[in-house]
């Protein structure tokens, strides 16, 4: 070879393999387990241990298979697929083992499906029915164990149900990164539990409720509510701090009954913080359920006419020189996007602040939960960007309400914590104009209160700390009169002579979306219908 000559480049490296599973041929990611290569084209394989978010631990036995040329069945979840490698799933001797495994897994297991909160979302139930679906054939009294075990202040035990594949274990190994549980004791007296005077207390131990595959630890929050497949799932996003989990919100009758964690990768995997899960709480307290000027009950058009009338004055008289805006960092983006040009591009109003709660640095770590409290705070400074103007923060604001540059504000949310002295000064403005969905904070002292939707009552996005926009949908309609904040902005604009025209929020973030910087790229997405769990699939 001459010097001149280049030698032809290196075939680029091989990332997959190619196997063949009950006569398919199928190609996957090196790495990838025989289990998960056979659900990829639609071959479900029984499982009980394994999950996609936890270490291997092969410990049920459920899942065994044939593989060419090994002498004995070979658990597929942690089996590797490996180039050539021929599997038999359906095969009368695969078949047979796990259908022999999950009636041993039944020998001792209790009969408490009428009871038992896991029914209707149990992996036991949907594989007896889909795999065995025969009599018990066991005429000896089961082992009995603890049936009520008070393992922390969220999660209740019972050992009886339990059937050790020790995925609770490994979460609270592998994601909370404190070792609570452990197994004690031998063969059928083998029981799950805590060590002695430790309790499971983990900030991520409701995981556990979630990877349990049976109804072994169950919820205190939602123990006893109600069967599982009279609710409801809405996927969205959580509110509970600046991560931006993604959810499911279970629902029934217009009211949320519980969170759960919803796969996102790039996220929260397949987790989240118990915090987050009881944040559904606040949808149901001190809600702002109608208009109501100087604290007593209104209608829409009085209240927008009484708005719009303080604000004209004080526009009119200074050019609204003295008039200010709240945005909220727990507010969609198009919440605050629709205020936002309002208050700055029509109005050209120069007093515009965040309102957020305060930072709380000692529930941050370095799993999922994080110091900023405030769902929306990243959308709210890239909007603010985008227009070029800065925002003041809540020192700022009772500055301005200290030193009397303030006549009149125009708040979004109920989150700011005011002091006395400023919340004493705000209420002697002469105008102060509050869109909440809760009768908290200025909402409680405002010449016009206007209701809004919660965070689960509405079509929207979110920024999250990582800078990814991301969709909420509606759960159910709007508590009582109240609407989508972007439409009660609109709404008020209109009473006041200016011209915002917005009638729908995934037009409004279209255009938002064309003109904030960060958000460029960001997808609207499908409308997600509510769907009932009974049509939903397990959950186990």
């Amino acid at each position: 070879m001459s010097d001149t000559e280049t030698q032809a480049p290196a075939p680029p490296p091989v990332d997959t393999v190619t196997l063949t599973i009950d006569g398919q041929e199928v190609t996957v990611p090196k790495g990838t387990n025989v289990l998960e290569a056979a659900r990829s084209i639609g071959i479900d394989i029984s499982a009980f241990c394994y999950h996609p978010g936890l270490s291997i631990a092969a410990c049920c036995r459920q899942c065994l298979v044939s593989v060419e040329k090994a002498p004995k069945l070979q658990p597929s979840c942690q089996t590797t697929a490996a180039d050539g490698m021929v599997v038999s799933v359906s095969d009368d001797r695969s078949t047979l083992a796990r259908k022999q495994m999950l009636e041993f897994t039944l020998v001792n297991h209790p009969i408490d499906c009428p009871i038992c909160d896991k029914a209707g979302e149990c992996t036991l139930q949907k594989l007896y029915f889909e795999h065995d679906n025969a009599p018990s054939r066991v005429d000896v009294p089961k082992v009995h164990k603890p049936k009520v075990v008070d393992l922390g202040p969220h999660i209740v035990l019972d050992a009886e149900r339990c059937i050790l594949c020790t995925r609770c274990i490994r979460v609270c190994d592998e994601v909370a990164g404190e070792h609570q549980l452990e197994m004690s004791n031998r063969g059928d007296h083998e029981e799950l539990g805590t060590a002695p005077g430790a309790q499971l207390d983990n900030p991520y131990s409701l995981n556990t409720v979630d990877v349990c595959p049976v109804g072994a630890l169950t919820s205190k929050d939602f123990r006893f509510t109600m069967r599982a497949w009279e609710l409801y799932a809405t996927p969205s996003v959580c509110n509970g701090c600046a991560t931006g989990c993604n959810v499911e919100l279970h629902h029934r009758n217009e009211r949320v009954w519980r969170l759960v964690p919803r796969h996102n990768p790039e996220v929260n995997q397949y987790w989240m913080c118990d915090e987050g899960r009881f944040t559904y709480h606040e949808l149901r307290q001190d809600r702002l359920a109608g208009p109501t000027q100087d604290g007593l009950p209104s209608s829409w058009e009085r209240a927008l006419k009484a708005a719009a009338g303080k604000l004209e004055a004080l526009l009119s008289d200074g050019g609204g020189a003295g008039v200010g805006v709240v945005l909220s960092a727990r507010h969609t983006n198009e919440d605050n996007y629709a205020l936002s040009r309002l208050a700055h591009d029509i109005l050209g109003l120069d007093h515009i602040f965040l309102g957020a709660s305060a930072p709380a640095p000692e529930r941050a770590d370095n799993i999922l939960r994080d110091a900023d409290p405030n769902a929306n705070r990243a959308g709210v400074e890239a909007i603010a960007a985008a227009a070029g103007y800065s925002l003041g923060d809540q020192a700022a604001l009772e500055q301005a309400l200290e030193d009397g540059s303030l006549r009149a504000l125009v708040v979004l949310g109920h989150e700011l914590a005011l002091s006395d002295e400023a919340l004493a000064k705000a209420k002697a403005l002469d105008a102060l104009v509050v869109v909440s969905w809760r009768e908290q904070g200025l909402a409680t002292v405002a010449d016009v209160a206007l209701p809004c939707a919660s965070w689960a009552e509405v079509n929207g996005t979110v920024t999250n700390r990582q800078g990814k926009v991301q969709r909420m949908h509606a759960a159910y309609a709007p508590l009582g009169q109240a609407l989508p904040a972007w439409e009660v902005v609109v709404r008020l604009a209109q009473a006041c002579g200016a011209a915002l025209n917005y009638t729908d929020p995934k037009k409004l973030f279209e255009e938002m979306a064309g003109k904030v910087a960060a958000f460029k790229g960001a997808e609207w997405g499908k409308p997600a219908r509510s769907i009932q769990l009974r049509f939903a699939g397990s959950r186990g």
